[in-house]
């Protein structure tokens, strides 16, 4: 595993000029270090995490779901690569189960405003007597 890129093979990975990394670099955007001889690196990470960083997230405009329910975050639980947010809308509590990642990229936190989509054919609970 390469412990980091040349400054040219990151700007090129990144579509950026190297000029753009050193500015980025000066104002503190990006992290390198340097070879013994002097070469500025890019880990491997930092050039991960621009490349995350930089890609689109598409925002939903319009949907199509009949079953929306607005309300109010009132609690998000997360745990290593999952995580629990809990709305209420209304008088309904609902639950979601999703992605950690998605979570943290939403930002979600108690108190903000956010709708529950739901979306199934089927759903069941049953007990014995």
């Amino acid at each position: 595993m390469a412990e980091g890129y040349r400054i040219g093979e990151a700007a090129a990975m990144l579509g950026v000029r190297v000029e753009t990394l050193r500015r980025w670099e000066r104002e503190g955007k990006l992290t390198t270090t340097r070879t013994a001889g002097g070469q500025r690196l890019v880990p491997a990470g930092e050039v991960a995490r621009l490349l995350s960083d930089r890609r689109e997230r598409p925002r939903v405009t319009s949907a199509s779901v009949r079953n929306r329910f607005p309300g109010v975050v009132t609690e998000v639980k997360r745990d290593g690569l999952a995580a629990t947010v809990e709305i209420l809308a209304g008088p309904h509590r609902v639950l979601a189960f999703v992605t950690r990642e998605a979570v943290d990229e939403m930002g979600l936190e108690p108190g903000m405003r956010a709708v529950a989509t739901v979306k199934a054919t089927n759903v069941m609970v049953e007990v014995d007597e």
